[in-house]
């Protein structure tokens, strides 16, 4: 078993690219600059996808006067647009990042479940969840369970809403367009449009599950183990016990 600073020291070697952020500190530079910078525009871009899009969903309470004179909805659409485009230009660029960052810059878009300790360690951390254990393991980057909730319930969603939503763009932008070029076999695998709105709409409810769970733990983790959550804002996981 490695004592308190043999660990710190190994787990510096892997998460600083380039030099040695946390040499002599209990600390591990974890978050680097594009990837702190993507997750504070992404969450903006998910706000107002999520609130315009349940309005686009559901409609909005009509208004008095002549239609003519209205424009609601055509803003609440536009904004919905252009957060869209925000959302899949962020999420290129943070897969582009994966494969130049640190290792930590990796996990939300693999899971190694090949690996034995990987699900031992899932064990444990599901037991830290639950209150059944006292301890947690003491992780730089995302622990098992949040490497596997990232995972599902967030990358592979947000690739499902980005195909779904430019597919549903393409309808209005026509067949001669790039959007229809591009996600128009969507429509081969479910012919009724209202079934793509459909799951595009449901994958806006799994977003904000898994928005209200990240918030969740992310404050439980800083309350109850050795880990901070201002790491997403300095980029330093400070490893207190």
């Amino acid at each position: 078993m490695l004592n308190k600073t043999a660990q710190v020291t190994a787990l510096n070697s892997i998460g600083v690219a380039g030099k040695n952020r946390g040499a002599g500190r209990d600390v591990v530079y974890v978050y680097e600059m594009p990837v702190r910078l993507w997750h504070w525009l992404n969450a903006a871009a998910i706000v107002v996808l999520a609130t315009t899009g349940y309005f686009i969903g559901t409609a909005v309470p009509t208004t008095p006067g002549e239609a003519s004179d209205k424009f609601l909805f055509g803003y609440i659409r536009f904004a919905h647009f252009s957060a869209g485009y925000v959302l899949t230009v962020g999420f290129l660029l943070r897969i582009y990042w994966a494969m130049m960052g640190n290792p930590h810059t990796r996990q939300i878009f693999y899971v190694p479940i090949w690996r034995r300790c990987f699900w031992n360690e899932l064990r444990q951390t599901i037991r830290w969840y639950a209150f059944l254990a006292v301890t947690s393991e003491k992780c730089a980057g995302h622990n098992p369970a949040a490497q596997l909730m990232m995972l599902s319930m967030f990358t592979l969603t947000t690739a499902f809403m980005i195909v779904t939503g430019f597919a549903l763009y393409a309808e209005g932008s026509g067949r001669e367009s790039w959007q229809f070029r591009l996600f128009g076999w969507v429509f081969a695998i479910l012919p009724n449009s209202q079934d793509v709105h459909t799951s595009h709409h449901l994958g806006l409810w799994v977003i904000a599950t898994f928005v209200l769970i990240h918030i969740y733990t992310a404050i439980r983790e800083d309350i109850m183990s050795r880990r901070s959550i201002s790491a997403i804002i300095s980029g330093e996981r400070d490893l207190r016990d």
